[in-house]
């Protein structure tokens, strides 16, 4: 791959140079598209000097809007392949080309083990869904069940036979149904182990009773997209007969988990409800004020 574009999707952003001069050292051409309204008089100085192209959008069009925005970009301008990036994520100086070296005929994508603290974010395909394997072999691929947007490296090819990303969804489950519908087509997905990079899935993290692992948190807004996404999936024929049942019955537990559990009881309880209404409905999009 001689052309590999960076897109960075961010949202009122603090110091992200350490970020773009990464991807500077290691990519054709960076592509900023910033989610945040208001003055974004900062980030075009910091991409101007680092070399990168901004694209202010004035305004939150969702992470997938703008994932497909910088994708565009990057096509337009001649990309033979594109990783995307968060802006809380750092990659490693040879990242992208010990990714690059894993593509070939008949992978959609490759990406990172990401880790939220000491937790390995990748999930396998299992019979009743995705999950996230006890032990990370050192030596070889794993056959992901879907990769995490961010440090996902997709050749240009493969995105004009799949598709962009799902804009509908807006935030949450986005990277999951792009995956399913690229593994849908015949094409499969690799996490590359001894590739590591530090990613933060949703706000925060509690530990409860009788599970090993912790629990990811997240605002209010997230729970809504969270919901309502779910339910999308449950129509998915991408993903499995038994996947869509699964997920019907975590909707359930995220629900009841999520209200106990947190704090904002009361506007999480309405956030979720308004989830479910427009869950059911098929109201995609940015939430509605």
């Amino acid at each position: 791959m001689k052309h590999i574009f960076a897109v960075i999707v961010t949202y009122h952003p603090g110091d992200i140079s350490a970020l773009l001069h990464s991807f500077r050292a290691q990519c054709t051409e960076i592509v900023v598209v910033d989610n945040s309204e208001g003055d974004s008089s900062t980030l075009a100085s910091l991409c101007t000097d680092i070399g990168a192209t901004l694209i202010a959008l004035g305004r939150n069009v969702g992470i997938a809007g703008a994932q497909n925005i910088g994708i565009d970009y990057a096509l337009d301008h001649g990309a033979d392949a594109v990783i995307l990036s968060d802006q809380d994520s750092i990659p490693g100086p040879t990242m992208v080309a010990t990714l690059a070296a894993f593509l070939g005929p008949g992978i959609g994508a490759v990406g990172p083990v990401p880790f939220d603290g000491e937790e390995p974010l990748v999930y396998t395909d299992h019979r009743w869904g995705p999950k996230r394997p006890s032990t990370l072999p050192d030596d070889k691929p794993i056959e992901a069940a879907f990769l995490l947007a961010s440090g996902c490296l997709i050749p240009a090819d493969v995105i004009r036979h799949v598709g962009l990303m799902p804009a509908d969804y807006f935030i949450d489950h986005v990277d999951l149904a792009w995956s399913m519908h690229a593994r849908s087509l015949g094409y499969r997905l690799l996490a590359i182990p001894h590739v590591r990079l530090t990613h933060s899935l949703g706000d925060g993290r509690i530990k409860v009773a009788g599970r090993k692992r912790t629990v990811h948190t997240h605002s209010p807004i997230r729970n809504y997209y969270l919901t309502r996404n779910t339910f999308e999936l449950m129509r998915n024929h991408d993903l499995p007969f038994l996947w869509r049942i699964r997920y019907g019955y975590w909707i359930s537990r995220f629900a009841v988990f999520t209200i106990l559990t947190n704090d904002h009881r009361r506007q999480r309880a309405r956030m979720i409800t308004a989830g479910i209404r427009d869950g059911l409905r098929r109201r995609m999009g940015k939430i509605p004020n």
